[in-house]
């Protein structure tokens, strides 16, 4: 197992100029040909990933900017890596992604982890989250007093906000394969109910509710019955979201649709606020 390296500077700015073009360079090209300066840099920004210095998106101005060239060094740490062996009371495996427990002891996170939850390094884990048993993949981005409940599994690059709770048994999706162009986006404040799958670079903007079992992916045609028109790639703010069905053109049939039945009221922020109980530790 490589040594985790150290951070002289936390400006992503900084990091993006200084290791880009390596990031870009070494995946044009064969690891046989990389040299120890490169096999460093990617090591340094896995490891960046993994302290959220930097992730796969970043918000500016209101507006999310995808930095890919992240998502290319997850897959030059792929083929820098070999599988390797843990064996713990709770979980083993045999992976080419350590788990992040392995490099940050688990006491110094300021987070809830209940086994046998298990958090590929490379993944970000906010002040006082809670993990239930639960998957996060590498690139993941999970912000502060979130909750990923049990059997719920976030993807691969996935950008999780603050105050989010991602309910039992959700598919948030990730970006590494099959390719996707850009990360699946939960903002801040959201609620993603129980066994619902969020995929495809799906954007879930601020304070949006998605009822149980709703799937949801780029090509999915979501009816908003307040404003009556459709969305599609994204669902906005607030929206309250449940599944359904939209009629054919020739009525023959009707195809799945998520509809936005209302926008958040008191009443459903009451049924759907964290418990800051659960988060003070």
């Amino acid at each position: 197992m490589r040594d985790a390296p150290t951070t002289l500077t936390t400006d992503s700015a900084s990091l993006e100029a200084t290791y880009e073009p390596i990031i870009e360079h070494a995946f044009a090209t064969s690891p046989d040909t990389w040299t120890e300066e490169t096999n460093r840099a990617v090591d340094s920004v896995i490891d960046l990933l993994d302290q959220g210095l930097l992730r796969l998106m970043s918000k500016k101005n209101d507006q999310w900017h995808h930095h890919a060239w992240l998502q290319k060094a997850i897959l030059c740490y792929i083929k820098l890596s070999k599988n390797e062996s843990t064996t713990t009371p709770f979980l083993s495996y045999l992976d080419k992604f350590p788990s992040k427990f392995d490099r940050r002891p688990i006491d110094t996170l300021n987070c809830r982890v209940v086994p046998p939850s298990h958090v590929r390094y490379g993944s970000y884990i906010g002040k006082q989250c809670v993990l239930m048993p639960c998957f996060v993949n590498i690139g993941a981005y999970i912000g502060e007093k979130s909750m990923i409940d049990t059997w719920a599994t976030v993807g691969s690059g996935a950008q999780i906000g603050k105050h989010v709770h991602i309910s039992g048994g959700v598919g948030i999706g990730g970006v590494l394969e099959p390719p996707q162009a850009t990360p699946t986006i939960i903002e801040d404040h959201c609620f993603i109910g129980a066994r619902s799958e969020i995929a495809e670079g799906m954007h879930i903007k601020e304070g949006a509710v998605i009822a149980m079992g709703t799937f949801l992916s780029r090509s999915t045609k979501i009816y908003d019955r307040v404003n009556q028109c459709t969305h599609t790639g994204y669902v906005p703010e607030n929206a309250v979201v449940v599944p359904g069905s939209l009629p054919a053109k020739d009525n023959s049939h009707h195809l799945y649709a998520a509809i936005i039945v209302k926008y958040a009221d008191e009443q459903t922020r009451a049924k759907t606020s964290i418990n800051d109980i659960l988060r003070d530790f």
